[in-house]
């Protein structure tokens, strides 16, 4: 997804606001699951939302995401974020993120999804990590107990 900094997106330092470029970037995650399961997606969380560089007025940013992994009805989706100053030439990474959606049905109750099968070393990676992120995000909502974190336990046993 590719979109132009306006002056209506920016704040008095003539950047792109926060506030925006989570709105850009759940719609590109929301795209992406969507075209993954075929299906009607709802946001179910998002991690950590880094701000690395600001973005400025006029600059280009492209949005990239993908989908790395799938569980029963949910997607973990990757999102990278560059901006570009096409005047100058300059092309930098200023944002990256993963978020979670939940395929629905018509009633809006969780529906399965098809598994995401990784190709690239890149994909392997991510869709590897996946499962800790997601035992994490549980976790941390409350909605598993630590112990039960398999996963995220095995980082941290000592042999």
């Amino acid at each position: 997804m590719t979109e132009l900094v306006l002056p209506n997106d920016t704040n008095t330092l003539n950047n792109l606001m926060g506030g925006r470029m989570m709105h850009l970037m759940d719609i590109a995650a929301a795209i992406a699951a969507q075209k993954h399961s075929n299906r009607i997606v709802v946001t179910a969380s998002v991690d950590n939302v880094s701000f690395r560089d600001p973005i400025r007025l006029g600059n280009v940013v492209t949005l990239q995401a993908q989908v790395t992994r799938s569980f029963s009805s949910s997607m973990e989706v990757h999102i990278d974020v560059w901006a570009e100053d096409i005047p100058s030439g300059t092309k930098v990474k200023t944002n990256e993120a993963f978020f979670t959606f939940v395929a629905v049905d018509q009633s809006g109750r969780p529906i399965d999804v098809p598994e995401a099968v990784p190709e690239t070393a890149d994909e392997i990676a991510l869709y590897d990590g996946a499962l800790r992120r997601r035992q994490l995000r549980l976790v941390l909502a409350g909605r598993m107990k630590p112990i039960d974190a398999t996963e995220l336990r095995a980082l941290f046993e000592i042999a």
